[in-house]
This record gives C-alpha cells, sequence and structure tokens, in this order.
C-alpha cells in the first residue's frame, strides 16, 4: 500500500526547534519570583497569601494575556511575535535586580507574564508547520519547552547564592532573551500558505469562543496545564513548609516534577495521534485524582510523597499533551492561535488560584489537605467528562485512512462529538 501521508519538510523541523527554545527561554523568565517566594517572604515579613499572590500574578498575566497573543498571531504571524515577545521580556527581567518592595515586585510580576504568553504564539506557529496526523507529535515537542520553568525553579536561589546575592541570574536570563530574539528575526519563518483572517480581533474572538471545541478544551486544559502550573509555582514552598525542606531542597524537587511533567508532554501527543486524546485524559485524570487524594494525607517524603508527586507530574503531562493534540486538530489553521489563546488562558488561570487557595488554606489549619483533596475533585470531574463526553470517540479504521478529511481517523470520533467543528 502507498504511503499517503504527506512529507514533513525540513523547514518545519528547524522552526519547532526555534519555536521549542523560545518557550523554554520565555517560561525560564516567566518562572523567575516562584523559586524565590521564600525569600521575599523572609525578607519582607509576607503572609502565607501575600507569598502566594506575588508567585500568582505573572501566572494570572501570562494566561489573559495568551487570548491577544493568540490572535495577534492568527493576524501578523509567528514571525513577528516570536522575536517581539521575547524582546518584550527583557524589561520586566531587568526591573527584578532593582525592585525590592512588594507591590513593585507585584507590578514587575504583571509585566513578567509577557513571557507566559509566548505559549500562544508557539502553538499556531508549530501547528502550521505539520500535517494533522503529527501534530499531536509536534505540539508534544514544543511543549518540553515549558520546562524552562524547571530552568528557573532549579538555577535562581543558587545563583543567587553562589554570586553573593547579586542580580547575575537577572542578567543572564535578560541576555539569553535578547539573543533568541535576534536569531529569531533571522531564523523564523511562518509556514506556506499561511492564512490571514479578514476579520477584526472582536469577531475572530467571538468566532473562536464559540467554536464547539473551545469550552470543553479549556475547562479540561484549565485542570491539566492547571495542576502543571499550581505545583511548578507553588511546590518549593509546599516541600518547604510540609515538609521543611531547604530553599535549594525544594527548589531542586519543583524542578524534578517540571522536568518530567514536561517529558510526558510528548508522549501524551503522540499517544493521541496513535490511541486518541480522550483514552489518554482518562487515564491521565484518573492517575492524578488518585495520587492528589494520597499525597492529602501526608505520606513521608521518601519515598511516598516523592513518589506521589513524580506519577502526578507525569499524568499532567500525558493529559497537557492530549488537550493540545486534540484543538491541534479539530481547529481550522486560521484560527488556532485565537483558540489556543483562550484554551492556554484557561489553563493559565487553572494555575493561577491554586496557589492562592494552598496559601490561604494552609494559613488558616496549618495543612494542604484541603488543598489537595479540591485538586483530586477536579481531576476526577475532569475523568467523568471525558469518560461520558469523549472515551469511545477514538476511532481509528486499519488502514489509518483520511477519507478526505483534514483529521485522522482516530480523532474524527472526537470530532463528531462537537457539532459543527470545521475539520
Amino acid at each position: 500500500m502507498t504511503d499517503t501521508k504527506p512529507a514533513v519538510p525540513a523547514a518545519a523541523w528547524t522552526n519547532l526547534a526555534l519555536a521549542t527554545v523560545g518557550i523554554a527561554v520565555n517560561f525560564w523568565a516567566w518562572g523567575l519570583i516562584s523559586p524565590l517566594g521564600p525569600t521575599y517572604k523572609q525578607h519582607l515579613g509576607l503572609s502565607s497569601f501575600q507569598q502566594s499572590f506575588l508567585v500568582a500574578v505573572p501566572v494570572l498575566v501570562g494566561s489573559l494575556g495568551r487570548i491577544p497573543v493568540g490572535a495577534l498571531t492568527d493576524k501578523y504571524g509567528a514571525r513577528l511575535m516570536v522575536p517581539l515577545l521575547s524582546f518584550a521580556t527583557i524589561l520586566p527581567v531587568l526591573a527584578l535586580s532593582v525592585v525590592h518592595s512588594y507591590w513593585l515586585l507585584v507590578v514587575v510580576g504583571l509585566f513578567l507574564g509577557i513571557g507566559g504568553s509566548f505559549f500562544a504564539a508557539g502553538v499556531p506557529y508549530v501547528n502550521a508547520w505539520f500535517p494533522p496526523e503529527r501534530r499531536g507529535m509536534a505540539i508534544g515537542v514544543f511543549g518540553i519547552g515549558t520546562g524552562g520553568t524547571a530552568i528557573a525553579a532549579f538555577f535562581t536561589a543558587r545563583f543567587l547564592r553562589w554570586y553573593d546575592n547579586s542580580n547575575t541570574m537577572f542578567y543572564l536570563v535578560a541576555v539569553v532573551l535578547a539573543a533568541y530574539g535576534l536569531v529569531a528575526v533571522l531564523v523564523a519563518r511562518d509556514a506556506p500558505g499561511r492564512t490571514i483572517p479578514e476579520h477584526l480581533f472582536g469577531k475572530r474572538f467571538h468566532d473562536a469562543f464559540r467554536h464547539p471545541a473551545t469550552l470543553p478544551m479549556s475547562l479540561l486544559y484549565a485542570v491539566a496545564f492547571g495542576a502543571f502550573v499550581a505545583m511548578g509555582v507553588y511546590l518549593p514552598t509546599y516541600l518547604k513548609e510540609a515538609y521543611h525542606l531547604t530553599q535549594d531542597g525544594a527548589s531542586s524537587r519543583a524542578a524534578g516534577f517540571t522536568l518530567v511533567a514536561v517529558l510526558f508532554r510528548p508522549l501524551g501527543g503522540t499517544l493521541s495521534d496513535r490511541i486518541g486524546p480522550a483514552k489518554v485524559l482518562v487515564a491521565s485524570f484518573a492517575t492524578l485524582g488518585v495520587m492528589a487524594v494520597w499525597q492529602a494525607f501526608h505520606p513521608g517524603l521518601n519515598p511516598w510523597s516523592t513518589i506521589a508527586f513524580l506519577i502526578m507530574a507525569a499524568s499532567v503531562g500525558l493529559a497537557c499533551g492530549a488537550v493540545f493534540a486534540l484543538v491541534a486538530i479539530v481547529t481550522p489553521k486560521e484560527k488556532v492561535g485565537t483558540v489556543t489563546g483562550l484554551v492556554g488562558a484557561a489553563g493559565g488561570l487553572g494555575g493561577y488560584f491554586p496557589p492562592l487557595v494552598m496559601g490561604s488554606v494552609y494559613g488558616s489549619t496549618g495543612s494542604y489537605a484541603i488543598g489537595l483533596m479540591l485538586l483530586s475533585d477536579a481531576a476526577f470531574a475532569a475523568l467523568v467528562y471525558t469518560a461520558a463526553r469523549l472515551l469511545g470517540r477514538d476511532r481509528r479504521d486499519s488502514a489509518n485512512a483520511f477519507g478526505g478529511s483534514a483529521a485522522p481517523a482516530n480523532l474524527r470520533g472526537v470530532a463528531d462529538e462537537l457539532p459543527g467543528t470545521v475539520l
């Protein structure tokens, strides 16, 4: 039988690599405040809620910023937006070297969120270069770059100690952002045949919001990526408070959580290409819910709690890859940026509130059990929705034929469940 799969051009791999490095660099900048949360709490005399709010602010802006960034990427292309976002993130990074009051740090955190919005430019950038049956893999590989937050978690506090509390880390990140921006100006290219939207942002936003896939994918991603962001942001504080680890020890374990999650993200995309995203999501949410319940009972750190968090990390990585494997398939090319912005914003918002809840719960009860049980509730709710609405519709035929549709057969059943989806 002749293989009818379209070939992937070499330029696609080049631009995928560039996008992956770009999100890693920008997420590195985006995650700078989080590992310093305990340090700021000590030096500025912050309450648990104030600390949680400080580390959550970049998450909020990085989430909401994805909506306009995604729409602008649809309109002007990633070739412009990718370097522009990287250059725009430099200023708030440098501001961290001179700001030392709580409210000024909050303001800097607002602008640092620009780095988190890079996601909404990268997804349509990568998506346009790959055929439908390879997009799950491609978006999953791109998602590895979200490990930039692991770089921040592991190195930030260490750099401040190694270099006698200097601003070396902030200067380094600014230089890397500038270098990447220059490379992106020279190398980044939009895929051939890019469709430029004719309508203004308001109509495109309305159409994307009304797209049948947007709301369900937003809710699922709010749980999956929300858990990833919340754990990545708050885990250093949680481990230090609950298990009395040192700053370096807590940051190292948080970096390990993030690393496992991002390594499993491309696997989630690849498995979705092969067996369908609903099966991946059901398994992921079930595992996440069970592990969150287990952790709520505060097991010993070594090995039980460590194992629980690593399994949770793998689960959210698989789920994130699966959600965007589906988004990349069921969304028309000219709407991918706008829909990605909305879904990505929901995911980021899913990560904004848990640190605030965790900080408030711990401040009131001295325990994180309630917060972890709420995480399990969210995971089980996502499990029930996925099983009821999507599971059983991940059908693929033996020949893996496309039947004239842009959607692979293993995803077409899911698309049918979302009436009006354009394939």
